[in-house]
């Protein structure tokens, strides 16, 4: 058992603890679960090192027998993507928990205990290398979230819930049918070893299974990104959750559907994946346009915010089917700054709500003159997620919009105006919220940033400053392991274009 091992079963173990937690004692439910999940964020830290040594190959590998039939293996492993987005996950988990500190005063111990849990499948979803081991992350992260929605959301909450665990299900289940598809004819759930069969054409599809099994696989991606026009449910789900729901859904959970087209659909799928990547490309510029449009005539700031994230998102699927170095590493940067930028963007809405108890633009204005501080933080995380040069978002954006143009000049044009857009409904929000005359609600209701409140949001605000101008402290990793995938995917489609022409030369 190395470290990574540990980081995995803490969260678990963190659930199950919680769950024995005397009911009453509220308080100790919260301070133990901050303690815990804070100690788990400090152990991830320890991770970064091992694998920025070799970010190209997997680090911090475990690899034993789960289940004898089916040939189940726990193989887990780190390189330099998936490393990030546990980072990620194990950051957002404690200011998850100190957000809720006041906000949940209902069922308490159950919630906390759920931020554990999805904190759990999220960590299991980034680092399974066996693809039964990832599906049953995958739903595990789905459990969570469902009763995060249906018992500590808003008013609608129930439709929320049921709508995005629907919505979920859908995709996995032919995901699951796709993996025990390639079971049958390959006899293994493990993906490296997938790979290497069929490099080598011991494992060899048929280009109607390839296709099949890329589109069953990229729809439960699709879903989950969410790509348009399979986005609907993630504005009802963002609207209903509560904030820390909000946070850990737009800046990890909606990671692993970009993650699963990096990981498993373009290096496993090579040739559908070319032969798709046009009517892809075109859905994600029209998510990028669509989502920024729809978002400017919203008057709810959690579903412009929502709106956004389709936009955002839009990006990645963009980079990703780019196909190219540029792209990816762009895809991989937006999927990172937008969990920053979008995950305190809900934070800072959840504030306004804590004070106002309202979500609609129109009952705030002039906010900025009892809550100065509180609108500066809101000022930066606006232009961290419009692209402002110098933040997060810039760096990411530039590359896949310098990946896209390799490609397709007019990709990078349209989807550039997404970029425009997106500074047009942040900035209009942000005037109407915190500027104008201030109402008797607002004078009575609305005060600055508490010594709570700066603790969760100072940690994205230093993230988004510092991957704006020191990229080049994720980028090689990034780059690395994007390199791996790349030269594997070529590889790929070369092995399975040789492996056809010696099929057609001997009939």
């Amino acid at each position: 058992m190395n470290l990574l091992d540990i980081l995995i079963a803490a969260p678990l173990l963190g659930f199950l603890i919680t769950l024995m937690l005397p009911k009453g004692n509220a308080g100790l439910v919260k301070l133990f679960t901050l303690i815990f999940s804070i100690g788990v964020f400090a152990a991830s830290l320890l991770l970064i090192g091992p694998v920025l040594e070799r970010p190209a190959v997997m680090t911090w590998v475990t690899d034993a027998p789960w289940i004898g039939t089916p040939a189940i293996r726990y193989h887990v492993g780190m390189d330099g993507v998936s490393l990030w987005l546990v980072l990620l996950s194990t950051l957002l988990t404690p200011i998850s928990i100190l957000l809720s500190w006041k906000y949940i005063d209902h069922r308490v111990k159950e919630f906390f205990a759920f931020l554990l849990l999805l904190e759990f499948g999220l960590i299991g979803v980034f680092v399974a290398v066996d693809l039964f081991l990832f599906y049953v992350f995958w739903e595990v992260c789905l459990v969570p979230m469902y009763f995060l929605i249906g018992i500590w959301g808003h008013d609608r909450r129930i439709y929320a819930a049921v709508k995005f665990f629907l919505y979920t299900m859908v995709g996995s289940v032919l995901m699951l049918a796709a993996i025990l598809y390639i079971y049958s004819k390959a006899g293994t759930f493990d993906y490296p070893a997938l790979l290497l069969m069929m490099e080598s054409g011991k494992f060899t599809m048929t280009h109607l299974e390839e296709t099949l099994l890329f589109l069953a696989f990229f729809l439960a991606f699709a879903i989950k990104v969410p790509l348009f026009p399979l986005h609907t449910w993630l504005p009802d789900a963002h609207v209903e959750a509560p904030t820390a729901g909000s946070v850990m859904l737009a800046a990890v959970m909606l990671k692993m559907g970009t993650y699963g087209l990096l990981r498993f659909c373009l290096p496993m799928f090579p040739n559908a994946s070319k032969e798709n990547a046009n009517w892809i490309v075109v859905l994600a510029i029209t998510g990028i346009i669509f989502g920024a449009l729809v978002a400017l005539v919203q008057p709810n700031m959690k579903k412009l915010v929502a709106y956004s994230s389709v936009s955002h998102l839009g990006f990645v699927v963009l980079g990703l089917f780019s196909g190219n170095q540029w792209g990816l590493d762009g895809a991989v940067y937006v999927m990172l700054a937008h969990g920053i930028s979008t995950g305190a963007l809900f934070m800072l809405v959840g504030f306004l709500y804590e004070r106002q108890h309202s979500l609609e633009i129109k009952d705030y204005g002039g906010v900025a003159t009892p809550a100065p501080w509180l609108s500066t933080v809101f000022l930066v995380t606006t232009l961290a997620s419009i692209g402002m040069p110098m933040l997060n978002n810039f760096v990411g954006e530039f590359l896949v919009l310098q990946g896209a143009s390799q490609i397709n000049i007019w990709w990078a044009v349209f989807a550039a105006t997404g970029v425009i857009l997106s500074a047009c409904y942040m900035l209009w929000m942000y005037q109407r919220t915190f500027f104008g005359e201030t109402p008797d609600s607002v004078k009575h209701h609305m005060h600055d940033l508490g010594a709570r409140e700066w603790a969760c949001i100072v940690p994205l605000l230093v993230l988004m400053v510092w991957m704006g101008i020191a990229a080049q402290s994720f980028l090689p990793s990034i780059g690395a392991s994007n390199k791996t995938i790349i030269d594997r995917t070529a590889l790929q489609t070369k092995s399975t274009t040789t492996h056809a022409e010696v099929s057609n030369h001997g009939r």
